[in-house]
């Protein structure tokens, strides 16, 4: 492996010359111009978007907690965990429980975030998974007006798998709050 000091230019770092904004709704392209480390420069998309939170949600008897919507992207109705944007100043947590009642009617007995991952290499999109456990109904879902939402339960087994099958957008933040949850062990 070759030594690089500090004084030398890091053969991997690209350096940015330039951004622009393109619209794209909620997520945002911004056009990056970057210096490579043999000085050729190359455009990038670059999607921009706030960040958001997926809940893997246990109820009180041990059911998964999935709201069926429809998805603009795959353009199907879906069985998705219950999440969504993290408001400015907002800390996860408070986003995940928020979205968590807006969206099932229920509350969780305990919720944390156990994992932070990007949207993809060319994002910079910040997306939470957080487990919520003893989970209980309190009202009635509260959606957002472009939130068309239908609360669902799961027995356990069957929610494992739904998530495991990859029919919904979150898998991996699923993956996370299973393992989380002791549901699912690594195999390494």
């Amino acid at each position: 492996m070759p030594n690089v000091t500090a004084a030398e230019p890091n053969p991997l770092v690209w350096t940015l010359k330039s951004e622009r904004p393109r619209s794209a709704g909620y997520l945002k392209v911004r056009c990056r111009t970057y210096v490579q480390p043999d000085g050729r420069e190359s455009d990038w998309d670059i999607l921009v978007g706030p960040r958001t939170v997926a809940v893997v949600a246990l109820t009180e008897d041990g059911q998964g907690l999935l709201v069926r919507q429809y998805r603009p992207g795959p353009g199907t109705v879906l069985a998705e965990l219950p999440g969504g944007l993290v408001a400015d100043g907002e800390e996860v947590v408070a986003g995940a429980a928020r979205e968590l009642l807006e969206e099932t009617g229920y509350e969780a007995g305990s919720l944390q975030v156990v994992a932070t991952t990007y949207l993809a290499s060319y994002a910079t999109h910040v997306r939470y998974a957080a487990l919520a456990r003893d989970c209980r109904k309190v009202a009635d879902p509260t959606p957002d007006a472009e939130e068309f939402v239908e609360p669902i339960t799961l027995p356990r087994d069957q929610y494992v798998a739904h998530i495991l099958s990859g029919r919904l957008t979150d898998m991996d933040l699923g993956l996370a709050g299973l393992v989380a949850a002791g549901l699912l062990r690594p195999t390494v």
